[in-house]
């Protein structure tokens, strides 16, 4: 454990060096992570006010306050690995992480983590202001701030997780951007990105339900805007509990047989 402290310390260390070399691009990541949530907040704005100030339970305010708080939660649970793993994959990198004593995973956690914490603060600064300028309504109760936390912190480990592991199809298939786009249009749909999923079909809410998507964005926005009972909200916990042990068994999985194909080709 010790170690493994000590292998993030360092990670974090050389994360935070190299982000701060590349500023220009972590500028011009943060413009896309603020400016698609804002389309739609724009859209929805217009949609609500000329429906008379609401869509279906949603307010003009409430509507906003959805968006500005699914901009941040995005920001905390979004990852870039099925973009890369196929690159270490094609280009043989990852053959000198399999070297190291320790579990690529880490290096990749540690990665994500300390971009978060670089770009978290300019993103709430962001947030507050667009929240003066839209008149966000955004007043959840103290347990349901409380409730908040871990779900984020479930939200991230899930939707990392399952990315990770669709990120290892490049074990057999060195040209995955298929499958990225398959995804993550499904994301777009099913967790709650482009439109609150109550605004949905009923048919629809439930395949969200049943599928990751909506307890790794929808579900913390929900939770914050105070739109869940108590015990609704340890319902989701559950849920996102359930998906956390899903997707680590299939990460593991997945990459004891990938390891064996990535060294097959090797060979």
């Amino acid at each position: 454990m010790k170690a493994l402290v000590e292998l993030y310390a360092q990670q974090f260390k050389t994360t935070m060096a190299m982000m701060f070399q590349y500023r220009a691009s972590l500028f011009i990541w943060m413009i896309g992570q603020v400016l698609e949530p804002l389309v739609y907040l724009i859209v929805w704005t217009i949609v609500s006010n000329s429906s008379g100030g609401s869509v279906g339970s949603y307010t003009t305010n409430e509507f906003a306050a959805y968006f500005i708080v699914l901009m941040l939660v995005n920001q905390v649970t979004y990852t870039w690995i099925m973009y890369d793993f196929e690159y270490r994959v094609r280009e043989g990198t990852l053959s000198f992480a399999l070297l190291k004593p320790v579990h690529p995973i880490h290096s990749d956690i540690a990665d994500n983590l300390s971009s978060k914490l670089i770009t978290l603060p300019i993103m709430i600064v962001i947030a507050v202001a667009l929240a003066v300028a839209f008149h966000a309504s955004i007043s959840p109760p103290l347990w349901a701030i409380g409730v908040f936390i871990p779900s984020l912190l479930l939200a991230f480990l899930v939707r990392f997780l399952i990315e990770w592991t669709l990120a290892q199809a490049a074990f057999w298939t060195t040209r995955v951007s298929a499958l990225n786009q398959t995804y993550f249009m499904m994301m777009l749909f099913l967790s709650g990105q482009m439109a609150p999923l109550t605004l949905l079909p009923h048919p629809v809410q439930i395949v969200a339900s049943i599928l990751p998507f909506r307890w790794v964005i929808s579900f913390p926005v929900e939770i914050l805007l105070g739109q869940h009972t108590p015990a609704e909200a340890l319902m989701g916990l559950g849920a996102q509990v359930g998906w956390l042990i899903v997707s680590i068994i299939l990460v593991r999985v997945v990459w004891r047989a990938g390891v064996r194909a990535y060294s097959a080709v090797g060979a």
